[in-house]
């Protein structure tokens, strides 16, 4: 790595263990430096194990992502450290990470594989949206409790940015909600924009996380990898075997409301660094020039 690549580098990490400190700042449990050491050791990972498009990534036993050109992924065990660094609690159902190649691009995206078996998709015809956001904002608000307990602000919920979508010809949901610190009302929203490719035996999601401002230029990014997934042969929604495949104990409304909410509030600890940071963090990656960028987005307006 020549001298100019190594200067950015530790510019870039001395900016991400400021705005880690910073953001942190009410997180009175951890301390600072140990806080900042997880972040250098978890970009150094990042660093050694990612992944450029265009290349095909394989996610788990269950399916492939084509990874396009202008695309970084980062694997396991690599991802969950950044997560965790971000104030998300460890999840093995973490895949890995999509982040954006282009530095003027200030986006992230988390794919997961959950496990828990055939989704039968036909409650999307009689689901009701205003119940399914009455059960997120009861949901994030139960959720809350731990977030209190690990020294993060409280979340509300603050309305729809994309109402639930099913197409049943390919099994692929779509549905987003902004949030914000409970009580904020002046600071930028964070976006979770979350899109769900339905298998045999569980489904995939690869969630979006941005600021408000720019969710209507980003998602294309999410549709763009939801569109470049595609299950293995015998792993498909189509080739469920009723007489011997598990089905799941919630139907597809769940995936919006119930248990999303859990899902939607530890997203947004790390939405939480989009919506108040505006340093772009450029890490340098080993051995080439190639950066991946935004593990901390935006600032307070």
């Amino acid at each position: 790595m020549n001298v100019s690549v190594l200067r950015t580098a530790a510019g870039c990490l001395a900016a991400v263990l400021a705005t880690l400190h910073l953001g942190l700042a009410r997180a009175a449990e951890a301390p600072a430096d140990g806080r900042e050491a997880e972040a250098k050791a978890a970009w150094a990972d990042a660093s050694a194990a990612h992944i450029n498009g265009p290349t095909e990534i394989k996610l788990r036993d269950q399916a492939v992502l084509k990874l396009p050109a202008g695309y970084v992924w980062i694997p396991e065990p690599a991802a969950s450290k950044l997560m965790r660094a971000m104030g998300n609690h460890p999840d093995d159902r973490e895949i890995g990470l999509v982040f954006p190649q282009k530095d003027e691009e200030n986006w992230m995206v988390v794919a997961k594989y959950e496990a828990a078996g055939y989704i039968k998709d036909d409650d999307a015809k009689d689901w009701n949206v205003d119940d399914l956001f009455k059960n997120l904002k009861e949901g994030t608000e139960a959720a809350n409790e731990e977030r209190r307990q690990r020294g993060f602000p409280e979340l509300e919920i603050v309305g729809w940015v994309e109402r639930p979508a099913y197409e049943a010809a390919t099994h692929r949901l779509v549905w987003s909600m902004a949030a914000r610190d409970k009580g904020d009302t002046t600071s930028a929203q964070s976006i979770n924009y979350n899109t769900y490719a339905l298998g045999r035996e569980g489904y995939i999601t690869l969630n979006l996380i941005t600021g408000s401002d720019h969710i209507a230029e980003d998602k294309t990014h999410a549709h763009a990898l939801l569109s470049s997934l595609d299950f293995n042969e015998g792993k498909r929604y189509s080739d469920f075997n009723s007489s011997t495949d598990k089905v799941a104990e919630y139907g597809l409304a769940a995936l919006v409301g119930g248990f999303a909410a859990k899902k939607l509030g530890l997203l947004a600890l790390a939405g939480a660094f989009f919506a108040k940071f505006a340093k772009l963090i450029v890490v340098a990656l080993a051995g080439v020039g190639v950066a991946v960028k935004k593990f901390i987005g935006r600032s307070k307006a």
